[in-house]
């Protein structure tokens, strides 16, 4: 991997530790044990918290139920703190109300809860993280919610989806937890988001020990190099923070194999140029990407799939040399999967796993974290590959080994998915662009609904315009090399 330039890309700790959950049912098993070890203070940052979300969905005890978990824990003489978004009554609606059950549920408890609203109007506080006595932490792409739950199987039709009388699509999430000062540094975001909310200024702690590991969890990563990127976007006198961004095109402009990409959204036009000046180079790297088929949400179809069709042609259009590939997974019935997860695999150097999209609003609107390991060691970069290969080969349906075969024999990761679905394993189905009616075609030219940052929030022309000209700069650097 070239150098990257790292200048405005976040904080740079060390983790002693580090571990990959690939959907959420590992996640919240260690998320449990975690906290289970608390001896101080447990956190939580969420878009959307949903009480009723059960550690295990097989369980029925009370105490099974995160929201009736934490009252347990703050009861017994922990600082419990969490903080989501101060949600909208439409988007509210569509997570179950969770604003009005979270109050509901906490009201006279030992929990202190705080919705969200120190941001721009119309943006949203949209980081995932939970911090164990400043120690351990969890930071990824999860919210909390009975309609996340899924394994790395994604089975048809599992009785385990199933909450009240509604059976919820397959899902795929990733988060990671660290230890160490990169632990304490996901601290100091969630305190300053706390002093953001309500002015209330939390001390920050010392050392603690024993560290709450998770119980029966290993480490994937040793003395790795963790990054720590936000975005916050200009908000009363608070400053404009684009570090997230900033490393995306980074990352992109340093790869020399592969860019392998999992995301929800794939909507901004800069990302897709700095893509697309790769994809025209001869010896440039391949680029992968896994998105849902289409958002679970009505306004998400409406906005962000309209536009992903105008991110997909243009890399096409870019793609002079068969390095582009796009696809959407399925279930063995082929149903839908739907991606969540943030995740960015560069080379065998670089695993980013957070909140962001690859999206405007996550650009410099949003209140994003990303969690991005930089491998420093053998191991470490050894690692990285087997997850990337695993994340692929569980889409396939096939196992690593047989993943691993073909990529040996084709020598690209996107000719080795391509000759695995031509073998009959055709769980990721090919994604390109379709035609668009006129309403979408506006839609997707103004981007309505994911603005860059509140000084076009409410200017589409501006927006229009502003990402025109930043396409055109970095389409500018990267060719200009």
């Amino acid at each position: 991997m070239t150098p990257i330039d790292l200048a405005h890309t976040g904080r740079l700790e060390n983790a002693p530790r580090a571990t990959v959950f690939v959907d959420i049912a590992d996640y919240l098993a260690a998320a449990k044990s975690t906290m289970d070890q608390a001896r101080r203070s447990i956190h939580l940052l969420n878009w959307a918290f949903e009480p009723d979300t059960r550690f295990d969905p097989t369980s029925d005890t009370a105490e099974g139920e995160i929201g009736e978990y934490l009252k347990a824990r703050a009861a017994a003489g922990l600082d419990v703190r969490l903080l989501c978004w101060k949600a909208p009554l439409m988007v509210a609606a569509g997570q179950h109300f969770f604003t009005w059950r979270d109050r509901h549920v906490f009201r006279g408890s030992a929990v202190k809860l705080l919705l969200d609203n120190g941001h721009p109007f119309g943006a949203c506080h949209h980081q995932k993280m939970i911090v164990v006595d400043d120690a351990v932490a969890f930071c990824g792409g999860a919210d909390m919610g009975p309609d996340r739950w899924d394994t790395q199987a994604h089975l048809d039709d599992d009785p385990r989806r199933k909450h009240g009388r509604k059976t919820y699509d397959s899902r795929h999430e990733v988060m990671a937890v660290v230890d160490g000062p990169a632990a304490s540094a996901l601290g100091d975001i969630f305190r300053e988001r706390w002093r953001r909310a309500c002015g209330e200024i939390l001390p920050r702690p010392g050392p603690i020990a024993p560290e709450a590991w998770p119980e029966r969890v290993g480490a994937d990563l040793t003395d790795v190099g963790a990054r720590i990127s936000r975005t916050v976007g200009a908000w009363r006198g608070h400053p404009e923070v684009r570090e997230a961004f900033a490393l995306t095109l980074a990352s992109f402009a340093a790869a020399q194999r592969t860019i392998y990409l999992e995301n929800q959204y794939f909507t901004s036009p800069v990302a897709a140029e700095a893509l697309a000046a790769r994809l025209q180079e001869p010896d440039g790297p391949e680029v992968i990407m896994v998105a849902p088929q289409h958002s679970p949400s009505w306004f998400d179809r409406m906005t962000m799939d309209r536009t992903r069709v105008e991110f997909i042609k243009r890399l096409m259009t870019a793609d002079r040399f068969g390095r582009f590939h796009s696809y959407s997974p399925v279930t063995t019935l082929g149903r839908i999967i739907i991606v969540h997860a943030k995740l960015a695999i560069v080379d065998d150097d670089f695993l980013r796993i957070g909140s962001a999209n690859l999206n405007n609003r996550s650009t410099g609107f949003d209140t994003e974290c990303d969690l991005t390991f930089h491998a420093r060691t053998e191991s470490n970069r050894g690692f990285i590959g087997v997850l990337r290969n695993r994340l692929v080969a569980h889409w396939l349906g096939c196992d690593s080994s047989e993943l691993g075969a073909a990529l040996r024999a084709q020598g690209r990761l996107g000719a080795a998915i391509e000759t695995l679905r031509a073998a009959g394993r055709n769980r990721l189905r090919s994604l390109g662009p379709r035609r668009l009616s006129p309403v979408a075609r506006f839609v997707a030219a103004f981007h309505l609904g994911d603005p860059v940052g509140p000084d076009d929030s409410f200017h589409l022309v501006r927006r229009q315009r502003r990402l025109a000209a930043d396409a055109r700069a970095v389409a500018r650097a990267l060719n200009s090399r």
